[in-house]
C-alpha cells in the first residue's frame, strides 16, 4: 500500500514522502497513529507540486544569499565607540551592534547568531568579521571600531 508520512518514520522515510508499506502495517500502526495517510492521485499531486515550489524556493533563497554575501563581502562598516587613550573601549562592540551597523549600512536584516565573533571587540581597530549569510554560505565584512571620546 502507498502511504504518504505525515512525520518521520524510523527505517521507512521522512515527512512528505510516498513510500510503500505492508497493508497491515500501514492499516494497523501508520494510519491510526497519524504517521501517513493513503496515497491518493490528488494528494500525490499536491505533494509533487509542493515539493517543486519548496525546490524554486530554495534555488531563489540561494541566489538572493550570493548576492547578498557579494554585497557584504564589499562592505566596510565603521561603528564609533567611546575609548580610552590607549584604545580601549568603554564597554565593547558586539555582534547586535555589527548586526545594527550592517542594517544602516544597507538595510539589510542579519541575525546577531549568523555573525561569527569569537568574543566582543574590546579595542579600536580593524577587524574582519565573518557573516553566515545562509547555509554554505558565507561573508568577510570589514569592521572599523573607531574611538569617539
Amino acid at each position: 500500500m502507498d502511504v504518504i508520512l505525515l512525520q518521520d518514520v524510523s527505517g521507512l522515510g521522512s515527512r512528505g514522502e510516498i513510500v510503500s508499506a505492508a497493508d497491515g502495517y500501514a492499516r494497523n500502526f501508520l494510519l491510526p497513529r497519524k504517521l501517513a495517510e493513503t496515497a491518493t492521485p490528488g494528494r500525490v499531486e499536491e505533494i509533487r507540486r509542493h515539493q517543486k515550489e519548496a525546490a524554486a524556493k530554495l534555488r531563489r533563497d540561494a541566489e538572493r544569499a550570493d548576492e547578498l554575501a557579494e554585497t557584504l563581502g564589499k562592505t566596510v562598516l565603521t561603528i564609533p565607540a567611546q575609548a580610552g587613550e590607549d584604545g580601549k573601549l568603554f564597554g565593547s562592540i558586539t555582534a547586535a551592534d555589527v548586526s545594527d551597523a550592517i542594517f544602516e549600512a544597507r538595510k539589510v536584516r542579519i541575525d546577531k547568531k549568523k555573525i561569527n565573533l569569537a568574543e566582543p571587540i574590546k579595542e579600536t581597530g580593524d577587524y574582519m568579521v565573518e557573516i553566515e549569510v545562509h547555509a554554505g554560505v558565507s561573508a568577510t565584512t570589514k569592521v572599523i571600531v573607531a574611538g569617539a571620546k
